[in-house]
């Protein structure tokens, strides 16, 4: 027979898959010796089998936690529901994974009116009595029968208005008693029967009700952003009451060993008297300062001190504690590694190494990689943030605090820019000639896209904040005006966006500048010590790439030539290439553009040193590239000596039904090899100069063909290339290696990579199209249906966001297996925005990558999860 139940002596820290991690640290206490009320933990597994028996819980479980009652009594010297020694219980949820306040809490459990008659007398304290017991009730009425907390609310607010008085503490016995019995009236009127009196039913209503919040939508959302499997399931933990509330002898407490905002050693709490927990947790009454508990409770408090040092040595970590007083005694009720900010990660990740309780390898393991966002970004000041209401919410798709203007065009945030003013894009989507726009911007909120859209890619890769997809808000593009949350909102109004959480607030909050301490060079240098994964950029401009050098990066993974014709001087030349009739026309209008490309390929081998450049070829659809607005219709027809209607025609000819499987990529480079040429011509003649100018440097260029899918294509293409570089280097008689590859981002490039291996120098798989194509979803309308792929359980994460490793990696491997045996030299890489999630880092360390390329931001964190891959596969150089 399957056991579900322990005891929090038969237990320990290593069992926190079963016990959760709130159980198995209660063991691990309990296991120290430490002063913890005693209790039992039913597991993780119970909780899978509640939702597999259609959520109910099987005789087998039933019987087991009856079973353990009976050891708790025994233990306690208490039993349940008895007049002269009554047991009286808190049950509380523990996932493995710590989610605070994610799942719900209820103590008091096991009161009835027989019961409270009882400690009232035994006691001789019928306030603390009552006050448990009201206490109970509203618990149990919000999170077991789902009851709203307000209903009680109210009825507390209009007992403390006709007593006159402020405080619930004011408030007598026969007061919490009168209130004890208008709930138990409230909960008749909406559940439909008496409150439960038997407390063998209020425990497994409590037991059912944790189990279901594990399904919660918050539980669900919070899983989602932290990576958590739904399959996990929560263990429950019953613990016998230790009373804070019983007068002013008694108190209840959160605490730190170590400031989880700053890091700094050194206790950070909060302590309330004549309280239980819920009271310091929820912020209904201002606690006081962890130290003052000193001089109400000295004992307890120095106490407290030798158990604080205990558990910070034992788990080598900063402790995150919730305690009780009970008439001057001590009770520990949980311990858990605190949260912390990035700050205060980085820093008491360098504190244990110099306090010799840590190696370099377990601190590099044990900070998060997605909190160094907030690193390199600015943010929100803390104390505003809290005081404001979200208006609506969003996607957090690229990471930072934005707070400016309301504009609803590129050009308007341009003028607006140069009149001084800080604004915020928003658009119902952005589009490639928004780019002008979005750099000038402090924040990007788009109405549609998914956290790989258009302005979610683009935002990431300047650093610059972005919601999007808040399909909340009701836009009128025209009238430059948006409804959201019943207000509406005109351009020049204020509005602050927070890209991490997805938040959008109506007015001002003010942001404060990211701050990079000196332990974040510190930790860097552990990680890029234990990682073999290299980690390269995503970069387009010189400014991005030496941004990304300035983080770290070993070279350019991507850079996009398509965001480089979208500048007013160039894509005049570009739109009469594509509104040309000759090959020879085309190549007169790119030979304008040559130049230009030969001057930023220059800046950004510069900004590289020597490291590796990889640069697509042109990759987007042409219609991407020609005018929409009159004017800029009549500019061109003029300068091409064409008619308006002849110009509308050939706009209207390039027009495809599903352009992401259209005339793009390398199908561009077939139709137009001139347009090869020409990208060919300026990479190499970029590379030749810079050679020249920096001997020393290793100026090695890599061309890589996008969306190939057949090797006849990618042949057909490198012809065009090799003959147009050999040339190049022929003229210029100087020695220049280079080399042509492709992005793997076709299932059949992928299933028939053996034969592309042939061709290619390297590989780099473009996962964002990868993704789509294997799906057969469209990254930018995927947000219209994925919640309720997420609700009805049918995918657990955004694929665009973290690697399906199961399909799309599996295609992946199944490239790498293919390729190597026929190209040993064969090299390959990442340059999906997957490159920079924590997660599908690990992945590609797994299968062999040689490196990951993500945007310049999220360049630590991919080098910190590559160290962190390497650590626990055990293959760190």
């Amino acid at each position: 027979m399957a056991k579900w139940v322990y005891l929090f002596k038969e237990g320990n820290a290593q069992m926190r898959n079963l016990l959760g991690g709130k159980g198995a640290n209660l063991a691990e206490m309990t296991g120290l010796g430490l002063p913890v009320p005693q209790g039992f933990t039913i597991t993780t597994e119970a909780c899978t089998q509640y939702y597999e028996d259609g959520q109910e819980i099987n005789d087998e479980i039933m019987g087991q936690i009856n079973e353990y009652i009976g050891k708790m009594e025994e233990i306690t010297g208490k039993k349940f529901g008895d007049a002269e020694n009554p047991l009286l219980v808190s049950v509380r949820s523990g996932a493995r994974a710590s989610m605070p306040g994610m799942m719900d809490t209820i103590l008091n459990l096991g009161l009835n009116e027989t019961v409270v008659n009882a400690i009232a007398e035994k006691s001789g304290n019928p306030r603390w009595a009552w006050d448990c017991y009201r206490r109970f009730i509203q618990m149990y009425s919000d999170v077991v029968m789902e009851v709203g907390k307000k209903y009680f609310e109210e009825l507390i607010d209009a007992m403390k208005e006709k007593k006159g008085v402020k405080q619930d503490v004011e408030l007598t016995a026969e007061d919490l008693k009168e209130l004890a019995n208008q709930f138990k009236a409230e909960y008749k009127e909406k559940i439909g029967a008496d409150f439960p009196d038997d407390p063998k039913e209020q425990l497994m209503g409590a037991i059912k009700a944790v189990f279901r919040s594990w399904d919660n939508p918050r539980a669900n959302v919070y899983r989602r952003d932290n990576d958590i499997p739904y399959s996990w399931g929560t263990a429950v933990n019953v613990q016998s009451m230790a009373f804070g509330n019983m007068g002013d002898d008694c108190g209840t407490g959160v605490a730190f060993t170590r400031d989880p905002a700053t890091g700094e050693k050194g206790l950070f709490g909060e302590f309330l008297t004549n309280a239980q927990g819920e009271d310091v947790v929820a912020g209904v009454r201002t606690p006081m300062h962890i130290s003052e508990m000193g001089e109400k409770f000295p004992e307890a408090f120095e106490e407290f001190n030798k158990v604080c040092k205990i558990l910070e040595d034992h788990y080598r970590d900063m402790q995150d504690m919730e305690f009780t007083v009970e008439h001057g005694k001590l009770y520990m009720l949980q311990t858990r590694n605190g949260k912390r900010t990035a700050q205060a990660a980085l820093k008491i990740a360098c504190d244990l190494v110099d306090e010799g309780m840590r190696t370099e390898e377990e601190a590099v393991a044990m900070i998060d990689p997605r909190n160094l966002d907030t690193l390199l970004h600015p943010q929100f000041d803390a104390a505003a943030l809290k005081a404001a209401t979200p208006a609506g919410k969003g996607l957090g798709a690229s990471p930072g605090a934005a707070c400016g203007r309301i504009v609803f065009t590129a050009e308007d945030a341009e003028k607006w820019d140069e009149r001084g003013e800080k604004v915020v894009l928003v658009r119902l989507e952005t589009s490639p000639e928004d780019i002008t726009g979005m750099k000038v911007a402090q924040g990007i909120l788009t109405v549609r896209g998914g956290m790989t859209s258009h302005a979610a890619v683009v935002a990431r890769g300047m650093g610059t904040c972005c919601v999007s997809g808040c399909g909340d808000i009701a836009m009128d593009e025209a009238n430059k005006k948006f409804t959201l949350a019943g207000k509406e909102y005109h351009e020049g109004d204020w509005i602050s966006i927070d890209g991490t959480t997805g938040n959008i607030y109506d007015g001002q909050i003010p942001t404060a500048d990211a701050k990079i301490a000196g332990e974040f060079g510190r930790v860097m240098a552990w990680a890029d010590k234990f990682r073999t994964l290299k980690v390269r950029t995503n970069a387009d401009t010189p400014a991005d790439a030496k941004k990304a050098r300035e983080l770290g990066a070993e070279g350019i993974g991507l850079c996009r030539t398509e965001h480089m014709f979208f500048e007013e001087d160039r894509i005049a030349a570009f739109r009469e290439m594509i509104c040309s009739d000759t090959a020879e026309e085309r190549e007169a209008a790119l030979e304008k553009i040559l130049p230009y490309q030969q001057g930023d390929f220059e800046k950004l081998y510069e900004a590289l040193e020597g490291c590796p450049v990889t640069i697509r070829f042109l990759d987007p659809p042409l219609h991407e590239f020609v005018p929409t607005e009159e004017a800029d219709i009549e500019k061109l027809a003029e300068a091409q000596g064409k008619s308006v209607e002849t110009i509308k025609n050939i706009i209207a000819s390039l027009h495809e039904f599903n352009p992401m499987m259209g005339h793009r990529g390398c199908r561009l480079a077939v139709t137009y090899p001139e347009i090869a040429k020409m990208q060919t011509r300026a990479v190499i003649r970029a590379a030749i100069n810079v050679k020249k100018a920096h001997a020393d440097w290793n100026v090695k260029p890599e061309i890589m063909i996008p969306l190939v899918c057949e090797e006849k294509e990618l042949k057909f293409v490198k012809k065009v290339v090799v003959e147009t570089a050999d040339a190049e280097i022929a003229a210029a008689g100087i020695d220049l290696k280079y080399e042509v590859g492709t992005m793997i981002e076709i299932p059949r490039a992928a299933l028939t990579a053996d034969a592309i291996a042939k061709d290619a120098d390297f590989f780099c798989f473009g996962t964002n199209d990868l993704t789509q194509m294997t799906y057969g979803f469209s990254r930018d309308d995927a947000g219209k249906f994925l919640n309720a792929y997420y609700d009805k359980k049918i995918l657990e994460n955004d694929p665009f966001a973290k690697l399906d490793q199961t399909g799309v990696g599996k295609l992946m491997e199944l490239a790498i297996k293919l390729g190597k045996p026929v190209n040993p030299n064969l090299h390959v890489g990442i340059c999906g925005e997957h490159g920079g999630d924590p997660s599908s880092v690990e992945f590609c360390h797994k299968i062999g990558l040689d490196y990951v390329s993500c945007s310049p931001f999220r360049v630590p964190i991919a080098r910190l999860a590559a160290a962190q891959a390497a650590i626990r596969s055990g293959d760190e150089k």
